[in-house]
């Protein structure tokens, strides 16, 4: 009965309901899911939180580990990206690498500058 009162109490003051769920979260700002973007130089904008098991975030393209992200707030420059469809996801990780749960993917396509697609 307790967690109904500070769940309501929570949402009654607009505090995010997150605590709920480990604390663990991510988001990605930049760029939108579908985005259209370059084979090099695109910004990664994102935000986390570790929560209790979380150690650092990494960032994969592709199923395949692109860098670790010391910071829990910044961006990550994309590079070298192929022309096509790719999966970009910041992952919260352990001390062991291994995924705590909380990620965000977000699914992008490469051209080289001043191509449209229409």
């Amino acid at each position: 009965m307790n967690l109904l009162r500070s769940a309501a109490l929570m949402v009654a003051l607009g505090l995010p309901s997150l605590a709920f769920a480990g604390g663990e979260s991510v988001n990605i700002t930049s760029p939108s899911d579908g985005a259209k973007v370059q084979v090099s130089g695109t910004q990664v904008v994102y935000d986390a939180a570790l929560g209790p098991n979380g150690d650092h975030a990494v960032v994969t393209v592709d199923g395949t580990e692109a860098a670790v992200l010391n910071a829990l707030k910044g961006s990550y420059t994309l590079n070298k990206l192929s022309l096509g469809d790719h999966t970009v996801c910041i992952k919260v990780v352990d001390k062991e690498r291994a995924p705590t749960g909380a990620e965000k993917c977000i699914k992008v396509t490469a051209a080289h500058p001043g191509m449209h697609t229409y």
